[in-house]
């Protein structure tokens, strides 16, 4: 069995990106319904009872410490327990570089096998010895906030639940890294962000919301991004497919802040204009090449070659509108499925 992208790999016709939408938005549903996702649950007659305490390794970032996580990047209802595996975040522009060696492919439940190893014993085991906790990633895409409070993009834990807990705040008038993965990273899967409205803190926005506010899994617009073996990095941002639903109270309401993705050296980048801005667009509308995703939900990718760098960048703007139905009378989830094309790794 090889690992394959899920997220992000540009083909050679650069007409079809894959993404990991499939696997979140079916997440996504599976919490609404209550179902929980658990981490590698060892079945063993007389194994013991306890939890693995979050360790002060170099890099690592507790996340969400006031829940039963205990700072673990997993649902506040959850705790790292004897025999199971537990995902954890790291610094902004940092990836994770533990997880099961044995977990590869983007399928359930190996999708969850992320983290250390918390054993039946209660020791916590570090499954790939050479890699260190945490690892810098590509340093090729940052963040800028152009708004006029902090931002905060959250990452999914991928291997993990893929809920969007790995924090990067991104102050007014500011840049932070973000984690861009390369080849070497679990899978060859790319990062994912959910990119909050200004003001949001990551507290509120980096963990699994409800309908009542648009913020973490509703935030309205999503990103991701990863690099090839070619020094190419494929940016990419979206609408998130779960505020365009049916049963989202905000769906017909463009938001009053946009995203769009700029490059240092335009002259090493395809695909621009790449951007969501409020005031040319209405809801699920992408300014450039767009094209439609898993769940409905338009995106636009940037190809920056040779090692170049990019930036996702926040903007406040005022709404154009409200959702044009008129313009979506054909309803993006009666439209044919979108074909989803891998490249298999040898």
């Amino acid at each position: 069995m090889y690992c394959f992208s899920t997220l992000l790999v540009l083909l050679a016709t650069g007409s079809q990106a894959v993404d990991s939408y499939n696997n979140l938005h079916n997440h996504e549903h599976a919490k609404k319904l209550g179902k929980k996702v658990h981490g590698k649950e060892v079945s063993h007659l007389f194994r013991r009872d306890g939890t693995c305490s979050f360790p002060d390794h170099d890099g690592m970032v507790a996340v969400q410490s006031g829940g039963q996580n205990g700072g673990w990047a997993m649902s506040s209802d959850e705790s790292c327990k004897y025999g199971s595996w537990c995902p954890y975040a790291c610094s902004p522009g940092q990836l994770a570089g533990q997880w099961d060696p044995e977990a590869k492919s983007y399928s359930y439940p190996q999708s969850q096998y992320g983290g250390l190893y918390c054993d039946e014993s209660g020791n916590l085991q570090k499954p790939i010895s050479q890699n260190d906790y945490c690892y810098d990633g590509k340093g090729t895409v940052s963040a800028k906030n152009s708004a006029g409070s902090g931002v905060a993009f959250c990452q999914t834990v991928l291997p993990g639940n893929e809920e969007m807990l790995i924090p990067t705040l991104v102050d007014s008038g500011s840049e932070e890294t973000l984690a861009v993965p390369g080849t070497d990273y679990w899978c060859q899967t790319a990062a994912h962000f959910y990119i909050n409205s200004p003001g949001t803190s990551v507290s509120d926005g980096c963990k699994w919301g409800s309908s009542s506010k648009a913020a973490g899994n509703w935030a309205p617009y999503v990103a991701g991004a990863n690099m090839d073996d070619s020094k190419n990095t494929y940016v990419k941002i979206g609408w998130n497919p779960v505020y365009l639903e049916d049963s989202c109270p905000f769906k017909n309401t463009m938001p009053s802040y946009g995203v769009k993705v700029t490059c240092d050296d335009e002259s090493q980048c395809s695909g621009l204009p790449c951007e969501i801005n409020p005031s040319k667009n209405g809801v699920n509308e992408v300014s450039g090449d767009g094209s439609s995703g898993a769940g409905g939900g338009d995106f636009c990718v940037v190809t920056v070659r040779n090692g170049a760098k990019a930036k996702i960048e926040v903007f406040e703007s005022s709404s154009k509108s409200k959702r044009d139905d008129s313009h979506h009378a054909h309803d993006k989830r009666d439209a044919a499925p979108t074909v989803t094309r891998t490249v298999t790794v040898l």
